[in-house]
């Protein structure tokens, strides 16, 4: 029998939509090497084919999948890859007065032609400027633009006065990139919201330029990400600049974007059912594969369904068969038979003569003619999809109903935009993803509000594809919102040391044996360094140690700020140990890290830095006493010749046992200074 939908009826998948093809077809596809016909099944040694009494059947065998797509497909695009991300509205509003606040805004939403302001994606966009500016900080915007958002856009001035109009404030033009100048805090009492110049006009931008980014976010302290649809890409803007502010967030609307994102991957109503449309399964299969293991059945409704019929043995004109695509086809066939779930694809296609455009008639899907290019979906094809759609709890439309021709007489989009229009007011969960799909959704809906809406297609086709979006990467991440102190430590009130880039942790390990009246905390990038740690604790029966995979340059404020009790000593020791770039060494120590330090450092508090590399140690002292301003005293002015501690760190350990120098100092947090 040919498995249905949860909670749907067979007869309604079986009858009503095509469901893979023939026997015949399957015949010639995967030639069997015997077979035995026993009732209604039918049996071969590869592949096995079940028959149903009605006709459907379903491809079982998976032995022989395509090369190119041998990977895990049901990880793809977990949870894994969306990080904790810190938000706006998580800072505490007093910080956010007389700060200087960059956002990068999304010019494809607040320089539109036509702005509509109904939409959601730009009531938050506007909503992330005016929340930043009424909680009394100073504002940055930053972007990149065409002409093609706006006829009007013809420089930032237009752009400036376009903005103050959305805005209802006054946006001042700075002219800093182009002319190479770091921004002049003198500058700033000129107005309260300014623009710099457009970001398409520099090729740092697209090549992720450090130094670009650094110019960007001179005299910033806050970056807030509020341009979602660029997450995908590695730009000056969205990644490079994160290193430079002290804190680096996401605004209101890239929150509720990747909230949307997340919620779209729980399959938490059942059925759920993924409408696909657009093409380029070749390049799409790792994310078809995803879909596959969420969804409860795919319904390809655009090029790709050919692409499936193909890959089934139709006949399908080649003109509309895709390079690279039949391999691809074939492996989510089977891919979704694992799991029982029903790939469907259209009945029937409106379609065009190509030697008279004006004539137009329904082809049967697999009996398209040459001379003739499918421009709609055909009625029926909409009638079975609706006849689907009406058991649905929740439905994903990714992708636009779209061939290569289409035909303004005819669309059949809009019939399925108001299918889904009726079923999100009937407590149906509808997700639109990409710009197509969303525009035919608004022409039709009666309430933009009943829906989860991802305007930007490609952002959540690399994410479904289980790739790691760097826009999201480099905002502030990788810790949890809120600590379990009481389980991390047996008294969470005891005083606290921190090791940042703790590394193997034998510094801290060691510590943490020695002195029992004390907590340690290491702070480490990498993740399976901190694994290792968390077993050593565990093992060893250490209940004053804890190690947290972070980094610690733009999560420990957050991190230590909730600790219950004081913060008395942090370590920096031989950061980056690379021979062949020691220029990287100091390159984690930013002023922000230096800034939060000092802030939660307890009065007399210590910091003790060390490195192999002199110009390292030099480095980390002058920038602890720049940024410090004045309130860390250097206890020795010549290096320490012995480590202070008893206990060394990995790499000292392994740098001393070469015969080799190791440059130590300690600071210490005046008394004097309030």
């Amino acid at each position: 029998m040919v498995q249905p939908l949860n909670q749907l009826e067979g007869t309604l998948l079986t009858k009503e939509l095509s469901l893979y093809g023939s026997l015949k077809i399957i015949h010639k596809l995967f030639p069997p090497k015997f077979c035995s016909y026993v009732g209604n099944t039918v049996k071969f040694k590869y592949p096995e084919v079940r028959s149903s009494s009605q006709g459907g059947f379903q491809v079982a065998d998976q032995s022989r999948r395509s090369p190119e797509y041998k990977a895990d497909y049901c990880n793809v695009g977990e949870s894994e890859a969306l990080p904790y991300v810190q938000t706006l509205r998580e800072i505490p509003k007093e910080e956010l007065a007389e700060k200087v606040v960059m956002v990068r805004f999304d010019s494809a939403i607040l320089l539109r032609e036509e702005l509509d302001q109904r939409p959601q994606s730009v009531f938050n966009a506007i909503s992330t400027i005016k929340y930043i500016y009424a909680h009394g900080a100073k504002v940055i915007l930053v972007s990149n633009w065409r002409r093609k958002y706006n006829s009007m856009l013809l420089d930032a001035e237009s752009a400036a006065d376009i903005l103050s109009s959305v805005l209802q404030h006054k946006v001042v033009v700075l002219l800093c990139i182009s002319r190479n100048v770091p921004l002049k805090k003198e500058v700033l009492h000129k107005a309260d919201i300014f623009l710099l110049e457009n970001l398409s006009q520099f090729k740092e931008e697209v090549s992720n330029c450090s130094k670009f980014a650094e110019l960007l976010s001179s005299g910033v302290d806050i970056f807030v990400n509020d341009s979602f649809s660029l997450s995908h890409k590695i730009l000056a803007s969205t990644v490079a600049i994160a290193r430079f502010c002290s804190a680096h967030v996401a605004g209101i609307h890239f929150e509720g974007s990747l909230y949307r994102l997340k919620k779209a991957t729980n399959p938490n109503k059942k059925p759920y059912i993924a409408i696909i449309g657009g093409g380029n399964i070749y390049d799409k299969a790792a994310a078809l594969h995803f879909l596959a293991s969420k969804c409860d059945g795919l319904v390809f409704i655009g090029m790709m369904s050919f692409q499936i019929m193909h890959a089934l043995g139709y006949s399908v004109p080649s003109s509309l068969i895709e390079p690279g695509a039949h391999k691809a086809a074939v492996d989510i066939i089977h891919f979704a038979h694992d799991r029982n779930i029903p790939i469907l694809y259209p009945k029937d296609f409106w379609c065009v003569n190509d030697c008279l455009p004006n004539r137009m008639e329904v082809v049967p899907a697999h009996g398209i003619l040459d001379g003739w290019s499918p421009v709609d979906l055909g009625p029926r094809s909409v009638d079975d999809i609706k006849s689907l759609l009406m058991k649905c709890k929740k439905i994903i439309w990714i992708g636009p109903l779209k061939f290569k021709l289409s035909s303004p007489c005819i669309n059949e989009a809009s019939k399925l935009a108001r299918m889904l229009d009726e079923l999100s007011q009937q407590n149906c969960d509808v997700t639109v993803v990409g710009k197509m799909a969303y525009k035919t959704i608004m022409m039709e809906s009666s309430s933009l509000s009943a829906y989860s809406i991802i305007e930007s297609g490609s952002v959540v086709w690399e994410f479904f594809k289980g790739r790691k979006l760097p826009g999201i990467m480099a905002l502030d991440r990788a810790h949890p919102f809120k600590i379990d102190w009481c389980s991390a430590y047996n008294d969470p009130a005891q005083p606290l040391i921190v090791d940042i880039g703790s590394g193997t942790g034998l510094f801290l390990l060691g510590m943490a044996r020695r002195r029992k009246d004390l907590n340690f905390l290491g702070l480490e990038i990498n993740k399976k360094l901190v694994t290792r740690c968390l077993d050593s604790v565990h093992q060893s029966g250490i209940f004053n140690g804890h190690f947290i995979a972070t980094n610690a340059t733009t999560t420990f404020r957050s991190i230590v700020s909730s600790y219950p009790g004081q913060l008395v000593l942090v370590s920096i020791q031989c950061p980056n140990p690379d021979f062949n770039n020691p220029e990287h060494r100091w390159r984690m120590l930013q002023r922000s890290l230096i800034e939060a330090v000092i802030d939660l450092l307890a009065q007399d508090g210590k910091v003790f830095l060390q490195s192999d590399i002199e110009a390292v140690a030099v480095r980390m002292k002058e920038l602890f006493l720049k940024y410090g301003q004045g309130r860390l005293t250097l206890l020795d002015e010549a290096w320490l010749e012995e480590n202070p501690f008893g206990v060394r760190s990995d790499w000292e350990q392994h740098v001393l046992d070469r015969g080799a120098l190791m440059y130590r100092l300690m600071l210490s947090k005046s008394t004097n200074v309030e």
